[in-house]
């Protein structure tokens, strides 16, 4: 069964409790306080860190009657379908999914190269200074293969969070959007970005015609770079090493090994 999280962004109160379970779990320490900026921001910290996977975003955008709100969104590892960070990583097995569609990193088998953050099209991967290793959300890997559900689904006072089998999720958000809009909210809808195959982390938002008000990016894709560079220059490269090693050996065959006079 591939599983899902599911964020109704319209019932999260920015309470942060999903903040602290993240950290608590993963033995974090517990960062406190938010972050001094010009923007007025109330996030605990601007961005995500090697050891805070887990960030309510606070955004202030502009009703369409002119007035001001507070959109609050959470934002960790999205577990893409196509992930970017998979598809970057030099290092085999460091970077793996789960079966049930979670993915997960192997820091014994990590190398440090920080590919796989220019490979991820949402900038969640953070390399540790200290570790030299990439850290990120494992959407609570160890609780959820023994059947809990992530902690910071756990701590949700609103039940804004929702964990389960990805199908079901979707069908709930569905509904959800389409109740959204029976209330007026005529552009709500899910983020599932198809440029990633979809995610396994799916958003209710109450306008989703524009993503980039909840901190979320409107059309994400793995960089052509990183298409270009696992692929068609991957089999060139491998073509090369291969015709050379052919070459030399086919030399051997016809002129045999070069003797040199005494």
């Amino acid at each position: 069964m591939i599983v899902a999280k599911l964020i109704d962004t319209t019932s999260c109160i920015g309470c942060k409790a999903c903040e602290a379970a993240c950290q608590e779990w993963n033995d974090q320490g517990l960062t406190v306080g938010v972050a001094k900026s010009d923007d007025g921001t109330y996030q605990t910290l601007p961005d995500l860190r090697h050891d805070f996977w887990n960030l309510i975003k606070f955004r202030e955008t502009t009703r369409e009657d002119g007035s001001f709100t507070w959109l609050m969104s959470k934002y960790q590892c999205m577990h893409c379908v196509d992930a970017g960070c998979l598809e970057a990583c030099p290092a085999p097995g460091a970077i793996f999914r789960r079966e049930n569609g979670i993915v997960d990193f192997d820091h014994d088998k990590c190398i440090g190269c920080g590919y796989c953050i220019t490979g991820c099209p949402f900038d969640v991967p953070r390399l540790s200074p200290v570790t030299r290793k990439v850290y990120k959300c494992t959407l609570c890997s160890d609780r959820t293969s023994v059947g809990l559900e992530p902690a910071c689904i756990k701590a949700c006072p609103t039940n804004c969070l929702t964990f389960g089998a990805r199908e079901d999720l979707l069908g709930v958000a569905l509904a959800r959007a389409e109740s959204l809009r029976a209330d007026g909210n005529t552009n709500a809808g899910v983020y599932n970005p198809a440029g990633v195959g979809g995610t396994n982390v799916l958003y209710v938002l109450a306008d989703a015609t524009r993503p980039e008000d909840y901190g979320l990016p409107r059309d994400p894709m793995i960089p052509w770079q990183v298409r270009l560079w696992k692929g068609p220059l991957k089999w060139i490269g491998n073509a090369i090493l291969v015709g050379g090693v052919l070459g030399a050996f086919l030399h051997y065959l016809r002129y045999g090994p070069k003797e040199i006079e005494e």
